[in-house]
């Protein structure tokens, strides 16, 4: 399967004026991706025009070894649906900034299809791929993504996943699922920028979406707002502080914890909670195994694996669980 992605994080290094995208390494070797068949033809063109915009914008690569130049990574987010894409430049400092602001009504006369720009700032040097400070460019805050029959919304530092046919097949299921349930209300514990809670809500049933990020919150607030939904609520706070200052739950459990998974604490809540349904999505088998071992009063009734990421031995996998019988 290939033209899958719709990120690419790509690493800048050569030269201003013959600048490389992809890889780079410790030693200063960098390999350019640009033509990866991971990425679609339009984000390969994409990042054509990008490599001419940091010659002419005057965008010093970094320089890894020696600890020198401003811009670090380009990160480049393509949206389901129209095409459009959302851009960062990850930099060292403000040193820049000036000149990209400058330079992109170019940009974007060369590349219609630019909706949101920001520079992230990254100061320290380490292996990191972004730092806190992120600082938009004029224009809006925020790409849209048509998922299914969804509109969702993308912030810069909002987590999406990387591969939409997948996360669409996905977003179904747990919606087909929930279907055969019906419950009258549901929790989306880690809900990110609302997919699952978009998805499961019909007007009829009290679904809260949880996240701690307030940037993934405002969007899914706004993309909630879309769909006129007054049953469907979003908050910012963090899931297990959330789940364990409740008395009542859900008919309803979703969850999609991050790689680590969901931890002692929320198990053993979810555990003892009287909510008679879960949904666990996860995009590692091991902590997922590790939580469903903490949870022996749930039996699994269905799972599915969705290759979400080609060419790679990750995957995600989705459960649908029942509370076990007394």
């Amino acid at each position: 399967m290939g033209a899958f992605r719709n990120k690419a994080k790509m690493a800048v290094a050569g030269s201003m004026d013959a600048p490389t995208l992809g890889l780079a390494d410790a030693t200063g070797f960098s390999t350019d991706l640009r033509d990866c068949p991971l990425y679609p033809a339009d984000m390969q063109q994409a990042l054509d025009t990008l490599a001419e915009f940091v010659s002419r914008a005057k965008l010093p690569p970094y320089d890894i070894p020696q600890r020198q130049g401003e811009l670090k990574f380009l990160l480049l987010t393509r949206a389901a649906g129209s095409g459009e894409f959302l851009l960062r430049f990850v930099l060292r400092s403000r040193e820049a900034i000036q000149r990209i602001d400058k330079q992109l009504p170019w940009l974007r006369q060369q590349l219609p299809a630019l909706r949101v720009a920001s520079a992230n700032l990254l100061p320290e040097h380490k292996a990191a791929l972004e730092g806190t400070i992120e600082l938009p460019f004029a224009g809006p805050g925020q790409l849209e993504l048509r998922i299914n029959e969804r509109t969702l919304r993308l912030g810069p530092r909002c987590f999406w996943q990387t591969n939409d046919a997948i996360a669409a097949a996905l977003y179904r299921q747990a919606r087909d699922w929930c279907e055969d349930i019906d419950p009258g209300s549901v929790w989306d514990l880690y809900c990110g920028i609302g997919g699952f809670a978009l998805h499961l809500a019909n007007g009829r049933r009290a679904i809260s979406g949880i996240e701690l990020a307030t940037e993934a919150i405002a969007c899914a607030q706004t993309a909630g707002a879309g769909l006129g939904d007054e049953r469907l609520q979003f908050h910012a706070a963090d899931a297990t502080a959330f789940a364990e200052s409740h008395r009542d739950a859900p008919d309803l459990l979703v969850v999609n914890p991050p790689r680590r998974g969901l931890g002692e604490r929320l198990c053993r809540w979810i555990d003892t909670s009287p909510s008679r349904w879960l949904i666990y999505s996860s995009c590692n088998a091991e902590t997922l195994a590790a939580d469903l071992a903490r949870l022996p009063r749930w039996q699994a009734r269905q799972a599915r694996v969705f290759d979400m990421f080609p060419h790679s031995h990750h995957f995600e996998a989705a459960v649908l669980l029942q509370r076990a019988a007394a």
